[in-house]
């Protein structure tokens, strides 16, 4: 990837109007998905009485953090392109689609939206911990990491040919719900496993309100190394230097 795809942006960018309604966007965006779909666990955890996850609890992470995420990325999409993760932001970066300062605002707001979610979920749930993002029993920190890393690929792989690619044309239409699908499908493939965050924003908000740090940076590692692998899989051999578009405004 030519390094001058790489941008880092203007002083004033920060403080730009629109880097600061799409930064607005993605608070919002990220509180709508992470309430949706860390309620759904805690919900789901009422009904059973904090009983063991089962197949049923898993589908239902699944259905919950699609649907979430569908809507998300929708309501996001014109104004900040409806990243609702660092992961994607970064990929986005790492593909020359926006720039660091622009990137940092965009974590910044995902990473506040999750932690605003997971509070205002304790508080509606009477007081119900938002659990942290764990291992399950026999598995390694780095049978999670791959599967981190692969999962993300896949999600930032998806956004990259339905919404980054400036030849995809119609199916631009589809990206919001193929996003979320390929989430949707990622929870079922790993959610057993390690939770299958995808999202460092995700995992962030849980372990701030209930102050769990355990194996946290395999949250970060995985998606960050994912998101880059299918950035420069994708921008290089697909949209190459010809098809490339100059940085717009909402990135995407």
């Amino acid at each position: 990837m030519p390094i001058n795809k790489i941008a880092v942006g203007t002083p004033g960018e920060a403080s730009h109007p629109d880097a600061i309604r799409a930064a607005f966007a993605e608070f919002f965006s990220t509180l709508i998905f992470v309430f949706a779909g860390e309620g759904s666990g805690m919900a789901f955890n009422k009904l059973t009485n904090n009983g063991s996850t089962t197949p049923s609890g898993l589908v239902a992470a699944s259905l919950a953090h699609a649907f979430a995420l569908f809507v998300a990325v929708s309501v996001g999409a014109n104004i900040s392109g409806g990243h609702v993760n660092p992961a994607v932001t970064f990929g986005a970066f790492i593909g020359g689609n926006i720039t660091l300062l622009r990137g940092i605002l965009y974590w910044i707001a995902q990473l506040l939206g999750s932690v605003v979610a997971c509070l205002l979920l304790n508080f509606a749930t009477g007081g119900w911990e938002t659990a942290a993002f764990s291992l399950s029993s026999g598995v390694s920190v780095w049978n999670a990491l791959v599967f981190e890393i692969v999962m993300t690929f896949g999600l930032v792989y998806t956004v990259y040919a339905t919404a980054v690619d400036p030849k995809k044309g119609n199916v631009g239409i589809v990206a919001p719900i193929a996003i979320g699908l390929i989430v949707g499908a990622n929870i079922l493939a790993g959610g057993a496993f390690d939770g299958a965050s995808m999202n460092p924003a995700v995992s962030f908000g849980p372990a701030v309100v209930s102050w769990s740090w355990t194996h946290h940076w395999v949250y970060w590692a995985g998606p960050l190394i994912g998101a880059a692998i299918a950035a420069l899989v994708y921008d290089n051999i697909f949209i190459g230097d010809g098809a490339h578009e100059p940085l717009p405004n909402n990135d995407f």
